[in-house]
């Protein structure tokens, strides 16, 4: 007869975040991994391990959801997770975002024709964003009183027609720009969080899955914006290729058949290899091999 409580422990519920961080999230979790796989008409991503269960919601609710044991452990921004209030144990901090590997921005944003210069100026001014609370918070914390408004969406467009102001969150401001607003302050810096429910970590099963899961996205994470090189080196020429090498490195180093030879072997930042090949290559090295990596585990 099958334990279902035994079974339910075994098996780990995760919220990932549906919408603008859907793709970056499940292409993280794909060079950590974890291969989900999802159509456009299903909440329920599937993948091949019968011990995870994935659903697909919005970030804005992950948070709430993680800390009522619905899900065991969640994907989401710090901004929502402190607007929500949510008691949630913080994992690892994953930065990434939907276009870049920088953290997200909310900002107080006024039209460039508005004579608002600073957030002392939005003094009985009217607000629109999503983050309600945290906006609130923040003019309070500051004495300044004006009226917030929840926004649906397209917060965008409401200035200056329906409002004086909105705070809406930002990568790098080229939507903002887009539509002739201009920042005046920054709220928050937001990044992407795993987080936990406390008791979901007191589970032996549960918690060992939790730490290999933050564990191989931390490596994912490691991994942008680097790639490995390979080279055979004559041996006279090793110190030359050594000193083209960004410092701080330990290449490995192998001897090749016959000792006249040596294999190099190092990890480097993707945006240096165009001036290094060159480099290398004149410095003696032959044979250099550049591949991509999913993950670097320190």
């Amino acid at each position: 007869m099958v334990d279902l409580k035994e079974l339910d422990q075994r098996i780990l519920k995760i919220g990932l975040p549906k919408g603008s961080l859907q793709d970056a999230t499940l292409r993280l979790l794909a060079k950590a991994g974890f291969h989900f796989s999802t159509s456009q008409r299903s909440y329920f991503p599937s993948i091949d391990d019968d011990e995870i269960q994935a659903i697909l919601i919005r970030a804005q609710e992950i948070a709430r959801y993680v800390q009522d044991g619905i899900f065991d452990i969640g994907l989401t921004g710090r901004d929502w997770i402190l607007e929500t209030r949510a008691d949630v144990v913080e994992i690892c901090e994953l930065t990434y975002a939907k276009s870049t590997m920088r953290p997200v921005r909310w900002v107080f944003a006024v039209p460039d024709s508005s004579p608002v210069q600073s957030i002392a100026d939005l003094q009985d001014k009217r607000i629109a964003t999503e983050l309600v609370n945290l906006t609130n918070d923040y003019l309070q914390k500051h004495g300044i009183k004006a009226e917030v408004e929840f926004s649906w969406g397209a917060t965008e467009v409401k200035a200056p027609t329906l409002v004086d102001a909105i705070v809406d969150v930002t990568e790098t401001g080229s939507s903002l720009r887009a539509n002739n607003l201009r920042i005046i302050e920054t709220l928050l810096e937001s990044q992407t969080l795993l987080i936990a429910n406390a008791s979901s970590l007191k589970i032996d099963s549960k918690r060992q899955k939790i730490e290999n899961l933050k564990m191989l996205l931390q490596g994912a994470i490691m991994a942008e914006g680097k790639v490995g090189l390979k080279m055979n080196v004559p041996r006279e020429r090793l110190d030359d290729v050594i000193g083209q090498l960004p410092s701080m490195k330990r290449p490995t180093i192998s001897p090749l058949y016959g000792n006249d030879w040596a294999a190099v072997e190092t990890i480097i930042d993707e945006k240096i290899v165009r001036t290094l090949i060159p480099a290398l290559k004149r410095a003696g090295a032959e044979d250099i091999i550049e591949y991509p990596l999913n993950k670097v585990i320190y």
